[in-house]
């Protein structure tokens, strides 16, 4: 049986955004969540935090949403770590782009903050989380 999800790591460059939906997981869905600003800052925490999932901006200046999680993959520790990918961009190419580079689900913005944190405990029971 799968452990509850419990820990979120959250990948969004804005800020409001990742303000509401810090509040939304923690307050609405109980999780422990650490909000990353940029792909750099997350992958520098990812092992000291040590994530269950982690929730991915796709587009971020800097380092993109894809290329934050080839860099995930390529650490031990978050080889087999779920990710669900953030975007406005749901049209079924997109999705089927990110899905296929190893992604367990694609939620897109904006995202309603009541019912985000059973979306995410939705994909934890049905996604590959060890």
């Amino acid at each position: 049986m799968k452990p509850a999800l419990e820990k979120i790591m959250l990948v969004e460059d804005d800020r409001d955004v990742r303000t509401v939906a810090v509040m939304a997981l923690e307050m609405v869905g109980g999780f422990k969540v650490m909000a990353c600003e940029s792909g750099e800052v997350a992958l520098a925490a990812f092992e000291g935090f040590a994530p269950q999932l982690v929730l991915l901006d796709v587009m971020m200046p800097g380092m993109t949403g894809p290329e934050v999680l080839a860099k995930l993959r390529a650490l031990p520790a978050a080889a087999e770590i779920p990710v669900a990918f953030m975007t406005a961009k749901v049209q079924p190419e997109e999705v089927r782009k990110l899905l296929a580079l190893g992604a367990i689900d694609v939620i897109a913005k904006p995202f309603d903050p009541m019912t985000m944190p059973d979306q995410i405990k939705a994909l934890w029971e049905r996604g590959k989380a060890p």
